[in-house]
């Protein structure tokens, strides 16, 4: 189970992290090859771009699960807590209808793609397959992210609570 644990809290991160070196690495070789060498990687611009587009999708399921996507919250401030976390559950069901339809109908995509990139000729499957990846992680992190707000929504409603604000 700690395994479980370790991947659930750090599992974005760390490809994030490898994701963000790889391409570093990648054009920082190319700036190199191209000024000190005057020669340049004929790979390196197109998987620094594949890399990107995984960095990209994956960097959507760690910011749902950080809560640190960009919203606009002005209408959810008129209500009191019980209202934004059902306004918040509303929108988190939205955004998993979206991550389900993209999953789905790009998994049908990956299926389909049949070529090979230019230069390094690697499957392009791979490479369409990133927003499946992503936005099942993000599916993922909805849920938890649902069951969180419904268990904090259970809270309030518990007749206790309501017994301690009254006696407050």
């Amino acid at each position: 189970m700690k395994i479980v644990k370790w991947l659930d809290e750090h599992f974005e991160e760390y490809l994030l992290i490898l994701l963000s070196i790889f391409t570093v690495v990648v054009i920082f070789s190319q700036v190199v090859m191209r000024y000190a060498f005057s020669n340049s990687l004929s790979w390196s611009e197109e998987i620094a771009r594949y890399a990107f587009i995984w960095l990209i999708y994956i960097g959507v399921s760690f910011g749902v699960k950080k809560k640190k996507h960009l919203g606009v919250d002005a209408f959810t401030l008129l209500f009191e807590r019980k209202g934004q976390l059902i306004i918040g559950m509303l929108a988190n069901l939205a955004f998993l209808v979206f991550a389900a339809v993209i999953s789905y109908y790009g998994y049908d995509i990956v299926l389909r793609v049949t070529r090979l990139s230019a230069a390094i000729e690697l499957p392009l499957k791979w490479v369409y397959a990133a927003p499946v990846f992503g936005m099942i992680l993000t599916a993922i992190r909805l849920i938890q992210n649902i069951t969180l707000e419904f268990r904090e929504l259970k809270q309030i409603n518990q007749p206790e609570n309501k017994l301690k604000e009254e006696a407050v």
